[in-house]
């Protein structure tokens, strides 16, 4: 199971929020790229990279913190947040993205999406999977909308997508475990490469997200908040 740190940037600077709530933003670093470096000392390989201005202005704003992090390590980074054209797409893909996380504009333009999956390939776009209360959230998680969460990766199943990274919404952030009911049904219904993401409190949760058989998991204020260190999550890495 891949171990996949999330550094979210608002204003150049990593940060976090808790329920996606963007008044609740606490600045860990201002700079992304010793962030991600550090990650990269203890072995780790992915990164998930959000882009919480984007999201929120619902186009790409901090394309050059992607640059910086991808010239500077050789970490394997999937991006996401505003990203809603096809050009948008293309600049995260030039700025070193190797894959490319569609969440809003998945909801609100699918035939855009589907002609992308065919376009880049399924291999370089995952699906962003963000639920409340099983509801489908876009725009930063400030719209909802009436989407069930398995309807929706079913669909894009039927279009080819194999990786999906799902948020719990409501435990985003808060350091209260991963939504493992939630995850066990996805994996059973709907069999793709499922990135659990949310609520992960100590190196237990990313134990137990292996067994679930997640592909990966997304890891934010535990890391942040020295609920797992790094060591730990390197042991994890080199004992897989």
């Amino acid at each position: 199971m891949k171990i996949i740190p999330a550094i979210d940037i608002i204003d150049g600077k990593c940060v976090r929020l808790s329920k996606g709530d963007y008044s609740t933003k606490k600045i860990y670093n201002e700079n992304p790229v010793e962030v991600a470096k550090e990650f990269e000392d203890f072995g780790i390989k992915f990164l998930h990279l959000v882009d919480l201005d984007g999201a929120k202005s619902k186009h790409i704003v901090n394309q050059e913190v992607l640059e910086d992090i991808a010239r500077s390590t050789s970490l394997h980074i999937d991006f996401g947040g505003g990203l809603k054209t096809e050009e948008d797409i293309q600049t995260a893909f030039n700025s070193g993205a190797k894959q490319i996380t569609l969440g809003s504009i998945a909801v609100q333009d699918p035939e855009f999406c589907f002609r992308m999956i065919e376009q880049y390939g399924p291999e370089k776009i995952i699906l962003g999977a963000d639920c409340d209360n099983r509801k489908i959230k876009t725009s930063g998680w400030l719209e909802e909308s009436d989407l069930d969460v398995i309807d929706f990766i079913l669909k894009y199943r039927e279009k080819g997508i194999q990786n999906v990274i799902c948020t719990d919404i409501a435990r985003d952030g808060m350091l209260k475990g991963p939504s493992t009911g939630l995850y066990i049904e996805i994996l059973y219904k709907t069999s793709v490469q499922l990135v659990a993401s949310g609520g992960v409190s100590g190196i237990k949760d990313v134990y137990k997200m292996k067994d679930l058989g997640c592909s990966g998991t997304i890891i934010g204020k535990a890391i942040y908040e020295g609920k797992i260190s790094l060591q730990q999550l390197q042991n994890f890495i080199e004992n897989a």
